[in-house]
């Protein structure tokens, strides 16, 4: 198979994780970005990076560039570009843009004449046009334009490949599930030792976590990927990857979930139960402060609150808990934990023994690693806890 140059989209900060990814995979040339790695691949690499990888939030393959400084430039080039082994006339289609330039005022405005270009050529080549539609489309294209440079690129992926098909119940703010398996590929866990979310909400941490020690392919529980709809879709390439169990171990770590909250541990039950990891996650409900670590030694990895709907005299009060109960509990263990919130971390009062930025969504976040000792019970009221 002829390979290309692909590109997998993902979160600031988890660029190193996907490149080591995809080497992991057999990716060839790879090259980070920023939210992106670009690789070579052939049509079975393209189709392995989707249903493997971990931290991609989708699988792009350019089509072509060109340069335009008004949308009638940008009509023009794509109506010049042959669309017909691409798209067929009876599929659905979407066009989206992210749009960096001065030049472009309106970012719909253009993905529109894009759409416009497709449909118009269709329709003069086949009699007949395919429908728009931007919820559930057959084709994904994309539009991305730097100043002047415009490029067009086919998503392979389809939905973003965070909805893994697992979650059916999910809290206000769920972790993201790429940030999640990005949070448990940068922690020094090691697949073995006791790994431990005391706030686990609806249980993502967990269950990415045994997905990750059973070596479970992140795109198993999907039930579509973009490049199905594409008019050069192997489907027996596809069902041998899909049937390919060659990554999967027989590793079972203990993995417990807790959460103070009913209702929360309600949903990651079924999330769980979901994702067929009933026999590899304990779930709890127990609040964090009553908690005791299973073990000497082990990882905690954690997403506490930390966003505007509590109070941050009420954060403040949660966090100093918090350091305190590690702190005299969790000697042995590594605590990983996320942050978006400077001034908690203060109240925490532990200095980190590793600091790395990365960001949920738009918000800033440190993600710190808090080796725990015996001994080292003291607190420090001190403003170190933010330094890189």
């Amino acid at each position: 198979m002829e390979q290309e140059r692909l590109i997998a989209k993902t979160m600031q900060g988890l660029e190193p994780v996907l490149a080591e990814e995809l080497r992991g995979l057999g990716a060839e040339g790879i090259e980070e970005g920023c939210r992106m790695v670009s690789f070579l691949g052939d049509k079975r690499m393209m189709y392995r990076a989707n249903f493997f990888l971990r931290t991609a939030i989708r699988v792009l393959k350019p089509l072509f560039t060109f340069e335009a400084r008004t949308p009638e430039e940008v009509y023009g080039a794509s109506l010049s570009y042959d669309w017909s082994g691409i798209i067929e006339p009876h599929k659905r289609i979407a066009v989206d843009s992210v749009v960096n330039s001065d030049l472009f005022k309106h970012s719909g405005f253009v993905a529109l004449r894009l759409k416009d270009a497709i449909v118009d050529q269709q329709r003069n080549m086949f009699g007949r046009r395919p429908y728009v539609d931007t919820v559930n489309p057959d084709i994904r294209i994309h539009l991305h334009i730097q100043g002047s440079t415009c490029s067009v690129l086919l998503d392979s992926s389809g939905d973003s490949l965070h909805m893994r098909g697992y979650r059916v119940e999910q809290n206000a703010a769920p972790l993201n599930e790429v940030l999640a398996a990005g949070l448990i590929l940068l922690s020094d866990w090691d697949r073995k030792e006791p790994f431990y979310d005391p706030l686990c909400g609806s249980g993502t941490l967990p269950i990415e976590a045994a997905m990750i020690a059973k070596g479970l392919a992140p795109g198993l529980f999907r039930k579509h990927f973009g490049f199905e709809g594409w008019p050069d879709f192997d489907a027996d390439l596809y069902a041998e990857i899909y049937n390919d169990d060659s990554m999967e171990t027989d590793l079972e770590p203990l993995i417990i979930g807790a959460d103070v909250s009913t209702h929360a541990v309600d949903m990651a039950m079924m999330n769980i139960t979901n994702a067929g990891l009933l026999k590899s996650i304990r779930l709890v409900r127990q609040s964090v402060f009553d908690s005791y670590p299973p073990s000497q030694h082990g990882v905690v990895v954690t997403n506490p609150p930390y966003g505007e709907r509590v109070k941050q005299f009420q954060l403040d009060n949660f966090y100093r808990q918090l350091g305190d109960t590690f702190k005299q509990r969790y000697a042995g263990w590594n605590v990983w934990m996320i942050t978006g919130n400077r001034q908690v971390m203060k109240s925490f009062g532990l200095h980190p023994s590793k600091t790395m930025t990365l960001f949920n969504g738009p918000i800033e976040c440190k993600y710190q690693r808090f080796s725990m000792y015996a001994g080292s019970l003291g607190r420090d009221e001190g403003d170190g806890e933010w330094e890189e």
